[in-house]
Order: C-alpha cells, then sequence, then structure tokens
C-alpha cells in the first residue's frame, strides 16, 4: 500500500500538478453541473478587465476512464493565461456508453452558458477543447447539432470554436471488443464520427497532433482538416513533430510548456476566435480555493 502511495505521487501527472500549484490562479472545486456530475473552475487571479473568454476542456481516458482532478495542470495553465477554464466530470464505460458522455459534456456546456457570469466570464465567448477521447466529445458537440441541442444550444450560435487535441475524428472500422460495446452496433457507428457531422462551415477549428502519436492516428486530424476545408470551414492543423499522444497535453505543464508551444497555440486560438469582450457587472463574494 505505501508503495503504490508512493507511485501515485511520483507519477508524472502527479508531478505536473504539484507544480500547478505555483501559478496564480484560482479554483473553485467541485461545483455540481448534472445530478452528481461535477466540475472544477479555474479563474484568473485577477479579473478587473473586461470578462475573459471561457474554454470547457474535456479530458481523454478512452471513453472508460479519467477524472478532472487529474488535469488541474491545465486548468491552471490556461487560467494563468488569462481565460476561465470549466473542467467537467463525465460518465464512462462501462457506467453509461455513447451517447451518454456526450450529453454530459453538454450538460456542462448549459451550466456554463447559464452560470460563467456570476463568476466574472463571458458566456458569449466560450470555446471547447479536447485531449484525445475529450477531442472526440469537443468535436461531436461543436459539429452535430443534436446534442447542444438537447439542452437548448446551439454550437453555430453559442460556442466561438473547437479545439481538438490528439482526437480520434474517423476511427472506423473498430478493432476492440471494449469501443464496440461503448459505440454500439455496426448500424450506428458513423453518427459516432464527427468528421461526419462536417456538411457546412463549422466553427473555427485547431486542431493539434504529435507526429509520433501511436494511440490515435495522426490521420484523424489531417482527414478532419481536408473535410472542413472542403465545406468551406477555418481551420488550422499543427502537427508537432516527434510528440507522442500524452506529451501533447503534457506539454500544458510548467516543465514542458517552455519546450513545446501546444498551450501557447491553444491560448492563442480561443483568443482569436472568442473575439472582442464584452462588459458586464460582477458579482462578489465567490468562495475560492487560492492556488499559490
Amino acid at each position: 500500500m505505501i508503495f503504490k502511495s508512493l507511485a501515485r505521487a511520483l507519477s508524472p501527472v502527479a508531478i505536473i500538478n504539484g507544480m500547478a500549484h505555483v501559478e496564480r490562479v484560482r479554483l473553485i472545486p467541485a461545483v455540481s453541473f448534472a445530478g452528481d456530475r461535477q466540475l472544477d473552475l479555474y479563474l484568473p487571479r485577477r479579473l478587473d478587465g473586461p470578462p475573459p473568454p471561457a474554454v470547457i476542456f474535456y479530458y481523454g481516458g478512452g471513453w472508460d476512464s479519467g477524472q478532472r482532478q487529474m488535469y488541474r495542470f491545465v486548468g491552471a495553465a490556461l487560467a494563468a493565461k488569462g481565460l476561465i477554464a470549466v473542467i467537467p466530470d463525465y460518465r464512462v464505460y462501462p457506467e453509461v456508453g455513447f451517447p451518454e458522455f456526450l450529453r454530459d459534456a453538454a450538460r456542462a456546456v448549459r451550466w456554463a452558458h447559464d452560470e460563467l457570469g456570476k463568476f466574472g466570464g463571458d458566456p458569449r465567448r466560450m470555446v471547447v477543447v479536447g485531449h484525445s477521447a475529450g477531442a472526440h466529445i469537443a468535436a461531436m458537440l461543436a459539429f452535430d447539432r443534436q446534442w447542444l441541442g438537447e439542452v437548448g444550444l446551439d454550437p453555430d450560435a453559442d460556442l466561438r470554436g473547437v479545439v481538438g487535441l490528439s482526437g480520434p475524428y474517423d476511427f472506423l472500422p473498430l478493432y476492440s471488443p471494449t469501443l464496440k460495446i461503448i459505440f454500439g452496433p455496426e448500424a450506428g457507428l458513423a453518427a459516432t464520427q464527427p468528421i461526419n457531422f462536417v456538411d457546412r462551415p463549422v466553427l473555427p477549428t485547431f486542431l493539434g497532433m504529435g507526429t509520433s502519436d501511436r494511440v490515435v492516428d495522426p490521420a484523424n486530424s489531417i482527414q478532419l482538416a481536408a473535410r472542413i476545408r472542403s465545406r468551406g470551414g477555418d481551420v488550422r492543423l499543427k502537427p508537432y513533430p516527434r510528440i507522442g499522444h500524452e506529451l501533447v497535453i503534457g506539454a500544458f505543464g510548467l516543465p514542458l510548456r517552455p519546450l513545446l508551444p501546444v498551450l501557447r497555440d491553444t491560448v492563442s486560438f480561443v483568443k482569436e476566435v472568442a473575439g472582442e469582450p464584452v462588459t458586464s457587472p460582477r458579482l462578489a463574494g465567490i468562495t475560492e480555493e487560492q492556488m499559490a
């Protein structure tokens, strides 16, 4: 037991998350947004200017694992760059399969749309971001109107853009027995692929991937970018040479940030597509945990 606890404490994620405490940001943890689902909210240390854009970040884990607390380094990095970051949990297999994790993800966007103003953010300037399976979720919310439509939103009107990092967007046929269970019968698999919903000039899209990714084929990003361009959409494709799957998101952490520009590229894109801020009043008295 002692050795397992030590291994967890010395894991790369634990080390990167530990270093995130030096970021001068504020954390409001464990906010309920859909039944027993919770999200963590990361705010810039100071909110004395116009309301900043917001990022809703969906972590990866193969649709069968992952926890929002593992991505403290992502929320802290985004907030330190002047954005509000929302990191929600979502149900995964074996508790649920497709499309229930999309419904959880959509409810997090609904929460942000309704509540961000209370925390000094601007719900009219939201971008969905995801890594790996989370990139699939972000892309499905952005391209297939059904999921945000279920919560009374429209991606084309209520989002400003989408960022997918190392994402699977066009990954049929399925070979994994687990994925076959998660995504269901063969007859419905076309509706699980984000690329199949690029039937119009979709939201501005940034796609980043490591050229040495052995978990998700970089061809997913290349093919999605080509489809978006063919439909007249705005897409930026950024390959990171000799970088693998985990490092693309790990580069948000302080140790790797100076070496790999993934955070810089993501923040630059978000601020560009979010456009000009709209001044709105702020509410005082927010309970918060300061990371220092």
